[in-house]
């Protein structure tokens, strides 16, 4: 009796593993109130309001592979490049953010944070800078311009694997 308590137990812990961690399609529990000013009085939440600025300034800058300027970006430079400006140095690559931000939950997302995708697994390959109510800012391949993009859309919700901070 007890072992089929304990199987059972064990299956049911498994099999909530299993799944993907749910990604939220709308807004999060963020402190900017949806209609309003936001209190930047919280110094994180001033510095990461002051990197979504930034990273709104770049919106139409061109993609250049290796790019971390505004004659052309690209995604990690993008990132890179905001936080710069907003006075925190961070890794170049995609990868290097993701390994070095601290872990943020997906519940928690405050604008500044950053998205981190796995476009071609099995390593990280995208990143891009939340803004608000499930949009990010990124600089998304060749031939495109640093743009919005949406949480909810299927194909970035499928990718996503997490969210970090530097700040």
């Amino acid at each position: 009796m007890r072992t089929r308590v304990i199987v059972l137990l064990l299956t049911v812990l498994l099999t909530a593993c299993a799944g993907k961690a749910p990604v939220p399609l709308g807004p999060t529990k963020s402190p900017v109130p949806q209609t309003g000013k936001p209190d930047v009085s919280h110094p994180d939440l001033a510095t990461g309001l002051a990197i979504v600025r930034i990273a709104r300034k770049m919106l139409g800058s061109p993609y250049h592979y290796g790019g971390s300027t505004p004659r052309g970006f690209d995604c990690s430079g993008l990132v890179s490049y905001a936080h710069r400006q907003a006075g925190i140095q961070v890794p170049r690559s995609s990868a290097e953010q993701y390994r070095e931000a601290r872990e943020v939950s997906l519940h928690d997302l405050q604008p500044g944070d950053l998205l981190f995708f796995r476009l071609q697994p099995p390593k990280v390959s995208h990143v891009g800078i939340y803004d608000r109510n499930g949009r990010f800012i990124h600089a998304p391949s060749s031939g495109k311009k640093v743009s919005y993009a949406f949480l909810a859309t299927p194909y970035w919700r499928e990718h996503l694997i997490g969210a970090g901070r530097f700040r």
